[in-house]
């Protein structure tokens, strides 16, 4: 099974908070809401989406990179740990 049927739950969870954000930066606009406001929102999806995507690229890095590299290749999964931590960093 596919670590995204695994996960799907909270996948949908996260996908599910990020529509709920893009409509209230919507909402904010149709309203003429301050730019600083908006702006502010828009922020916050990017903050999702970025996490969204960090948890699909750690699961993916895990079950198709290191878990059938694993037995006895510890090298491999540090590897994948440490660019795990750059994305990460990178996404936040």
């Amino acid at each position: 099974m596919s670590h995204t049927q695994q996960n799907k739950d909270r996948l949908l969870a996260r996908v599910r908070r990020l529509k709920g954000q893009l409509e209230a930066v919507e909402r904010q606009l149709e309203a003429g809401a301050p730019c600083a406001d908006v702006l502010n929102l828009v922020a916050s999806v990017r903050g999702a989406v970025n996490g969204l995507t960090l948890e699909l690229i750690e699961d993916h890095m895990r079950e198709h990179v290191v878990a059938p590299l694993a037995p006895g290749n510890e090298a491999s999964a540090a590897g994948a740990e440490e660019l795990i931590a750059v994305i990460r960093r990178y996404l936040k």
